[in-house]
């Protein structure tokens, strides 16, 4: 009886009434579910280990229970609820105590992104059906692609709203009264673990995916590196329309050919190369699309050239990767190739995602903190090749030894942050041990970033890049990738106020 009822919750309009739901964490995700379900008339425990000010007095206001304190095992307050559905906040990992306990006593597990599947239907579009959904995920370059995503399909005259991993709750997207076309959403790994514990009843049928690469990454989190793939593969399932893979990274091509679609989706290829019939590529310097036109045997549709996307500080290839990526997703949802044009002449990056941030006395400084994974700072140095490379942090269970073996002889030199430096000393001593390397060896949080600034511009003589591209999580050291790339810029904007690199200090010694 109970599975039978949670099949049929599949609509904002079903008898939510009177559910127990558990849900554990109250971060913006945590409360963007408990205030959903409160106001579709369920009874609701949160538990949280802890709580902002603000959400600790919110969650009483809605009409939810609260139960802050330790969650290291499962709480007699969860027990004595009995929920009837756990959902839980993607922090919680497959192996953490409570979500065993969860599955071990057959309780239904959902993640935030389920629930907003499930409810979709609460505002829809003029012709009754609810927003169309386009899915992103990847190990690297998720957040600039949904964004950039987003972006295009708004030039083309969708309403379309980005979400998910971004920052943003599904669920705040789905209950906007203003309604949306098209929810371009990014999925972490964590999210799409969730995903893959949804009954049948539950899947999501996607409009258009991409996994835009793959790369070791959240290892700890999964448990293997096996894992974390086939978590990153549930994207593909049930694509209704396009699935767009990366034609120069041969997993994410294996995803779509294991993947469960819809009868008559379409595998749309993307890279740097030359395009083929139904990929999207580069021809003499010129962005083509040949996969959404009639004759696409014997022709392509330009959408913008490298020279553009360089004037628009876009042109780093795996930018160039994402804007693919992101251009294919728009064009299946029938975006002209004109207004992708207008849009990308138009589009910024984030801070923090391979940002120059200062060019003084020769030195070209680039904040790239968001790379926090060997693959996205592997990108940033064939950006950049001969910069003085800053590195290092938490390294989240990742061996950090194939990234320098690979681009690490191609640094001038290596700047070590972080708490633990020693694997990332010992990778360039074994790899790459031509290449110079300086640790920063401060405790203090707030002298770190100066540190690094004083020893590389000791370092570049001439004309040189530093690039931060940490390949590791920052939360050892600092409390986020913003956080840090925030430091790093006001550490260089400091040496350049002071006029001169000789006033910051005496001259490094290196490994």
């Amino acid at each position: 009886m109970a599975d039978a009822r949670l099949d049929a919750l599949t609509s904002w309009h079903a008898d939510w009434k009177g559910l127990r739901v558990a849900v554990l964490g109250l971060s913006v995700t945590g409360f963007s579910v408990a205030d959903t379900l409160t106001e579709l008339g369920s009874e609701v425990l949160v538990l949280s280990e802890s709580a902002s000010e603000e959400y600790e007095r919110l969650v009483p206001v809605i009409g939810a229970a609260l139960e802050i304190g330790p969650l290291s095992e499962v709480p007699d307050a969860l027990r004595e609820f009995d929920p009837e559905v756990v959902i839980a906040s993607p922090g919680f990992s497959p192996f953490h105590p409570v979500i065993r306990w969860v599955q071990d006593a057959g309780i239904a597990l959902w993640g935030d992104v389920e629930l907003a599947w499930r409810v979709r239907d609460k505002v829809v579009r003029p012709d009754g059906a609810p927003a169309d959904w386009v899915l992103i995920t990847g190990t690297n370059g998720k957040t600039t692609t949904t964004q950039l995503t987003a972006t295009l399909l708004v030039e083309g005259g969708l309403r379309a709203a980005p979400c998910g991993n971004i920052g943003i709750p599904v669920l705040d997207a789905v209950r906007d009264p203003a309604g949306f076309d098209v929810l371009v959403v990014e999925l972490s790994s964590h999210q799409l673990w969730y995903l893959g514990q949804s009954s049948r009843a539950a899947e999501l049928y996607p409009y258009a995916t991409v996994c835009l690469n793959l790369a070791d990454d959240h290892l700890v989190w999964h448990g293997s590196a096996q894992a974390y793939r086939d978590a990153k593969a549930i994207v593909y399932r049930n694509t209704r329309v396009a699935c767009v893979y990366n034609k120069a990274d041969a997993a994410t091509r294996i995803m779509v050919e294991e993947a469960d679609v819809v009868d008559g989706a379409r595998a749309i290829g993307f890279d740097l190369g030359i395009p083929g019939p139904s990929d999207f590529g580069i021809v003499e310097g010129i962005l083509a699309d040949r996969a959404f036109l009639d004759d696409r045997a014997n022709s392509a549709l330009e959408l913008t050239t490298l020279d553009d996307l360089e004037q628009a500080g876009l042109s780093a290839p795996h930018v160039v990767q994402n804007i693919l990526a992101a251009s294919a997703l728009a064009r299946s949802l029938g975006v002209e190739p004109d207004a992708i044009g207008r849009a990308l002449g138009a589009f910024r990056l984030d801070a923090h995602r391979i940002q120059v941030i200062a060019r003084h006395r020769g030195i070209t400084w680039v904040d790239d903190s968001k790379a926090t994974n060997p693959h996205a700072a592997a990108s940033s140095l064939r950006a950049y090749p001969g910069a003085v490379w800053v590195v290092g942090g938490d390294l989240k269970g990742v061996d950090i030894a194939d990234l320098v073996a690979d681009v690490g002889p191609t640094a001038a030199a290596a700047i070590v942050i972080g708490v633990e430096r020693a694997e990332v000393v010992a990778a360039f001593a074994r790899h790459a041990p031509a290449v110079p390397v300086f640790e920063v060896v401060t405790g203090d949080t707030g002298e770190v970033m100066n540190r690094v600034v004083e020893i590389a511009s000791g370092i570049v003589d001439g004309e040189g890049t530093v690039l931060l591209a940490p390949a590791a999580a920052s939360f050892d050291q600092f409390s986020s990738y913003a956080d840090r790339g925030h430091r790093f810029a006001e550490a260089v904007q400091g040496w350049i106020d002071r006029g001169s690199a000789d006033d910051a200090g005496g001259s490094p010694e290196a490994h």
